[in-house]
């Protein structure tokens, strides 16, 4: 077969989801020395984040604010609860719904994360300005590409 020359569309630095998914990695990178400390993977500090700014949310709702299926949030939460970090309840409304609540433990694992976000700031180099303007963008970026991955599922 003969080789040819590729086409930019097919070159790595083209790709955007390929800067986007190495630029995750080697953010979680920066965040892992930080929430060793706390004793949080990246995936439990998330759902931590959610739970400390919601209180209370049902795992079908923090599967939405997190973009993650029940089947990777089940071992994820079951984790959580040994650490003695959430409680996972049925809800008395609606025995089908789980509720998650943080316990004291959990409330006060806040106060050693606090800083966490701005180290994170501080390690992207990028100033004040930059930063908010990359978050909207990327925030806008992630709402078309979750709308088009809606619709292509209807």
């Amino acid at each position: 077969m003969q080789k040819t020359t590729t086409s930019p569309e097919l070159m790595l630095e083209n790709q955007l989801c390929f800067t986007i998914y190495a630029c995750s990695r080697e953010f979680t990178k920066l965040y892992q020395p930080h929430l060793d400390k706390i004793g949080l993977t990246y995936s439990q500090y998330l759902v931590m984040i959610v739970l400390w700014e919601k209180q209370q949310c049902t795992v079908k709702e923090l599967g939405e604010a997190l973009f993650l299926d029940s089947g990777t949030l089940t071992p994820l939460l079951k984790r959580l609860q040994a650490a003695g970090l959430i409680l996972r309840e049925r809800s008395l409304q609606d025995e089908r719904k789980v509720l998650i609540s943080l316990t004291d433990k959990g409330w006060a694992l806040q106060s050693e994360a606090v800083c966490i976000p701005g180290k994170m700031a501080e390690g992207t180099m990028l100033s004040a300005d930059e930063f908010v303007n990359l978050l909207g963008q990327f925030k806008s970026l992630l709402a078309r590409v979750h709308e088009a991955n809606t619709a292509a599922t209807k």
